[in-house]
């Protein structure tokens, strides 16, 4: 019990200072499904910047990573609708 309170203490802690960052103009980004749950719950999720349930790819992709799917549509012809 005592680690789950220091962890959500911990969370919330982040979660506000991110929200103040991005109320000043730093770029916040949340990757996966927990970290998205966690500002969700703090009620701090529309501050953010963007927020992905990509989880791993979007830490590669933040890596600078290629990821075959964002390679496709790199390369696909446009289609008039």
């Amino acid at each position: 019990m005592m680690k789950t309170t220091c962890l959500a203490v911990v969370l919330q802690s982040v979660a506000k200072k991110l929200a103040d960052l991005s109320a000043k103009g730093v770029t916040t980004i949340i990757g996966g499904g927990d970290s998205v749950a966690a500002v969700e719950k703090v009620g701090v999720a529309s501050a953010m910047s963007h927020i992905s349930t990509g989880g791993g790819a979007s830490l590669e992709l933040l890596e600078g990573k290629e990821l075959p799917g964002v390679l496709a549509l790199d390369e696909a012809t446009p289609v008039a609708v």
